[in-house]
């Protein structure tokens, strides 16, 4: 007896074997047969009401309250690139910001509007700055910022893998053109103290720069990108490179400086001592400084309760205009 299928007669006379499946092989059998149970829910017009109501009633609440969120953090914006020139050379500013026997430092004062508590984030924010080219995101070791020296595999750091034929640590781009302006705060004539430490995710801290890995032959070359390291500093605990390695998905972007762990008060005054030293004129960048505070959602951003309070009201909107279809012509 055959038990690997079931004789039957087709229609030219001839015997055909249909295969018997069982246990999960009969499952994949009948998936691939579209031959499943499934569930074919019938949308009817009271269920769709349902739906588009429900969704109007929970998401403008949530709107709501994530604008309001949103508008009880305090932010102070202030762009200083230019404001940081000397005036005679405010018609050439790419040969000032690279002429490095000239001073490039400058003092702002900046006004407290609203109450700020404490911690307070101190952000740098670029415009116009694509970390995310191709090439330039490509150019960097990962490795090697794990490994140090002992991984010599840097091929995919040009063009900045080398120099006089010693190694780069830390090699490719991204770390070449480490953001390296300063900022120092002064409230009622006392330093503010800023606190750089523990900026950076800790997993990249912890398992993405080898704490006995330190910068060697680092911006030594002809051309200088940004910032310098301290080779005596392992590159776990350079912060500020791991901060600036994350690379940003869009050209406008912000990143973590530090924070100051005191409050300011509305209408305080508060002098910043910059460091203008980043080259951002060359192609047409932007540079900010951001304080801001936060709140449970974070920092001050409207989009997320705009959206929902969008969403809910086109749902709730769409739910009547169905309400009035729905009494008109009756199904």
């Amino acid at each position: 007896m055959d038990m690997d299928g079931v004789s039957s007669s087709g229609a030219d006379g001839e015997d055909r074997v249909v295969p018997i499946h069982s246990g999960g092989s009969r499952a994949i059998y009948q998936f691939t047969q579209q031959s499943l149970p499934a569930c074919k829910p019938v949308l009817t017009p009271a269920s769709v009401i349902t739906t588009f109501f429900l969704m109007g009633f929970v998401l403008i609440p949530v709107g709501l309250l994530s604008l309001q969120a949103s508008q009880n953090v305090v932010e102070i914006l202030y762009r200083y690139d230019t404001e940081c020139i000397p005036e005679e050379y405010r018609s050439n500013k790419v040969a000032y910001i690279k002429d490095r026997s000239t001073p490039k430092n400058c003092s702002q004062v900046l006004k407290v509007h609203k109450h700020m508590k404490a911690p307070i984030y101190i952000y740098y924010q670029l415009d116009n700055y694509y970390q995310n080219h191709r090439r330039y995101v490509k150019s960097r070791s990962d490795k090697q910022l794990l490994h140090g020296l002992n991984y010599r595999d840097t091929s995919s750091c040009k063009p900045e893998e080398s120099n006089n034929g010693l190694p780069i640590v830390p090699c490719g781009l991204i770390a070449w053109s480490l953001f390296n302006d300063t900022f120092n705060f002064v409230h009622a004539t006392k330093q503010l103290e800023v606190s750089r430490k523990n900026i950076a995710w800790k997993s990249d801290r912890d398992h993405k720069f080898g704490k006995n890995v330190y910068p060697f032959n680092f911006q030594n070359g002809t051309l200088i990108g940004g910032g310098s390291l301290n080779p005596s500093i392992p590159l776990s605990d350079q912060e500020d490179l791991i901060v600036w390695m994350r690379t940003a998905a869009l050209p406008s972007f912000r990143k973590l400086y530090g924070r100051i762990e005191q409050d300011l008060e509305e209408d305080d005054l508060v002098e910043v001592k910059i460091s203008n030293n980043y080259n951002t004129f060359s192609f047409g960048g932007k540079k900010k400084l951001v304080l801001s505070t936060s709140g449970w959602l974070g920092g001050k951003n409207d989009f997320l309760g705009m959206a929902c309070i969008a969403v809910g009201s086109s749902s709730l909107f769409i739910s009547l205009i169905f309400v009035m279809l729905h009494v008109k012509n009756p199904r």
